[in-house]
């Protein structure tokens, strides 16, 4: 093999793998439409357990919210910061999937005290951003956040949520505070 076609081969290898590299790569950026995607989604998810719940049971609505957690929610990617509304000390935040879960539906031994925030008849969620910051790859909403019951009752908490893009592309929540309102009282 002679030198030229030893560099001729090394080119075409580095111009290969730059190729490669290129199609691998993923936008990482976040814009506001994503973000504003990704809120609905979850209300949608979170009215859909609901749903399930009370047309299928608790198993059924069990498997769907482990899968809106799984696809929603970063913890394939690490911690998510997840202090939900209605947690007390010790169990006030849920840094890994399965605390996040019982939150939603409940029903878990480890967390005696989870009811299953998702499973309370809620036909409509709505988000009231009050602001969405983005910085290049990751998104920040603060706002509220409207849950209405089968008997027109509002529930409205505030929430920040902060989003970032995963390997994939898809936008994940890494961060998610939620409080209910403060009535001065």
């Amino acid at each position: 093999m002679t030198i030229r076609t030893l560099l001729s081969s090394a080119v075409l290898l580095s111009v290969s793998l730059v190729a490669v590299a290129e199609v691998a790569a993923v936008n990482q950026s976040i814009n506001e439409a994503e973000v504003l995607a990704a809120q609905e989604n979850w209300c949608n998810a979170l009215v859909n357990i609901s749903r399930t719940h009370q047309e299928q049971g608790q198993e059924a609505a069990h498997d769907l919210a482990k899968e809106v957690i799984d696809s929603a929610y970063a913890y394939q990617m690490g911690a998510v910061l997840f202090k939900p509304t209605l947690t007390v000390n010790p169990q006030t935040f849920r840094t890994d999937s399965e605390g996040a879960l019982s939150y939603f539906v409940g029903g878990n031994a480890n967390y005696v005290q989870d009811t299953g925030f998702a499973l309370k008849d809620w036909t409509e969620c709505s988000v009231e951003n009050a602001g969405v910051l983005i910085t290049s790859d990751s998104a920040s909403t603060m706002g509220k956040v409207h849950f209405t019951n089968s008997e027109g009752e509002v529930t409205s908490v505030d929430k920040t949520w902060k989003f970032v893009k995963d390997d994939e592309g898809t936008v994940r929540i890494a961060l998610h505070h939620s409080s209910l309102e403060f009535t001065g009282e």
